[in-house]
């Protein structure tokens, strides 16, 4: 066979990997969702680099069951026009201690493998690559993230003699 006759080889998902990463997910995810203001979970919290602010990010739980949670995570607002706002959707199995997107924007379904090329031009490690973002943006988030002003111990001209 040529080169040009040879057919390429099928994708085969990197279970270790996205594992690895629906684990990672699972950690930030627990350490985000700890905050809290008088005994109540706090779902929305700010971004601030410095004195720049960058945005604001929800947790929404949407639905409860015996080991699993299913949460949307959205950025509300952000300061720049470069970045459409991320939402998404997770899984999040507790039993497992696992943490996964389900779907991301206007998807309703991530396939595990996707063809290439597809109509669509999904990579055909979609999954992979989907779950990798919501890590980083988990991490920025852990990173720059800030109770929003409403929720401060004190207001601006509170305590000042």
């Amino acid at each position: 066979m040529t080169e040009w006759s040879m057919k390429p080889k099928p994708y085969v998902p990197d279970l270790r990997r996205l594992g690895a990463l629906c684990d990672g997910n699972y950690q930030r995810l627990r350490r985000l969702r700890q905050l809290e203001v008088g005994g109540t979970p706090v779902c929305e919290f700010e971004l601030h680099r410095e004195n720049l602010y960058l945005g604001r990010v929800r947790i929404k739980v949407l639905q409860t069951a015996k080991f699993t949670e299913t949460l949307l995570l959205e950025q509300v607002h952000n300061s720049g026009r470069w970045l459409n706002n991320p939402q998404m959707t997770v899984r999040v199995y507790h039993d497992a201690a696992m943490a996964e997107v389900i779907s991301c924007y206007r998807d309703r379904q991530i396939a595990p493998v996707n063809d290439y090329p597809n109509r669509f031009m999904h990579h055909p490690d979609e999954k992979v690559q989907v779950n990798g973002f919501l890590a980083d943006w988990l991490d920025y988030c852990l990173r720059f993230g800030h109770l929003p002003m409403e929720h401060a111990a004190w207001s601006a001209g509170e305590g000042v003699d």
